[in-house]
């Protein structure tokens, strides 16, 4: 199935830009994103792999359990996931952006129908203007839960789209020098085709409501670099961040294929 003239960018927003990194999902980020995909939508289609459903959970409740604390963030994901889909619906629709819900689980990759019907319904959904936000369906899966904030996701249906460009939206203007951490004067690595330079230079840290940090974005990278699509790995936590990005007035880091 043919895609349009336009280009097609995989966008993925972890929980700590959807929160800007306090206890709540942020209206004014998702609003910031729709007015971003407005904005650029002559150009641009998109595809968003979004995080945030335990996060929009936690500010309803408390549960009780006496499982295993897997199984509470999967029971606070299915209480989540409606209202972060409300939220993005709501304020897309002002911007007359329709939405629609596509909830992945790792499996679905594996099995040659599945891959099929997810490129396929998700050609149909773009071809008809509208964004797919796409979750993993983490009731009845742990991998996001246990592999980091959808990076990984975020990678496997860039690659199965074949879009022309992943960017993974961070609370980091992209990945730092080893050397700036140590001396804490953060210096971006602007460009490299060098996955494994990358690994080098990261320092374990683990964001504060995400599963992933800088180790997962680097590996999900690596996933899009073997499909030959680019990886832009920008501060979602700026205003106006995609198109600031696409205009090169802002520090990131992009991971070019080779």
């Amino acid at each position: 199935m043919g895609k349009s003239d336009k280009k097609r960018i995989l966008l993925k927003i972890g929980s700590n830009v959807l929160t800007k990194e306090t206890n709540h999902i942020s209206r004014g980020k998702i609003e910031d994103i729709a007015c971003q995909i407005a904005d650029l939508k002559g150009n641009y289609e998109f595809v968003i792999v979004t995080s945030g459903a335990i996060a929009v959970a936690k500010q309803f409740v408390q549960l009780e359990s006496n499982g295993k604390e897997i199984n509470v963030k999967q029971a606070l994901a299915s209480i989540g996931q409606p209202h972060l889909m409300r939220i993005y619906q709501e304020s897309f629709r002002e911007l007359g952006l329709l939405t629609s819900q596509c909830l992945l689980s790792y499996s679905d990759f594996k099995k040659e129908e599945s891959r099929t019907n997810i490129k396929n319904t998700i050609n149909v959904l773009v071809k008809n203007s509208y964004i797919p936000i796409i979750n993993e369906n983490d009731t009845v899966a742990t991998d996001e839960i246990k592999f980091g904030d959808n990076d990984k996701l975020s990678a496997l249906t860039a690659s199965l789209l074949n879009v022309d460009l992943l960017i993974i939206a961070t609370n980091t203007n992209g990945i730092y020098t080893k050397e700036s951490m140590d001396s804490e004067s953060a210096k971006t690595i602007k460009e490299t085709s060098d996955i494994n330079s990358l690994k080098n230079q990261i320092k374990s840290s683990i964001s504060l409501h995400g599963t992933g940090g800088m180790t997962t974005k680097v590996e999900a990278a690596e996933i899009a670099q073997k499909a030959e699509i680019e990886t832009w790995i920008v501060n979602g936590l700026a205003d106006n961040f995609i198109v600031d990005a696409i205009n090169k007035t802002s520090e990131f880091t992009k991971i070019i294929t080779k």
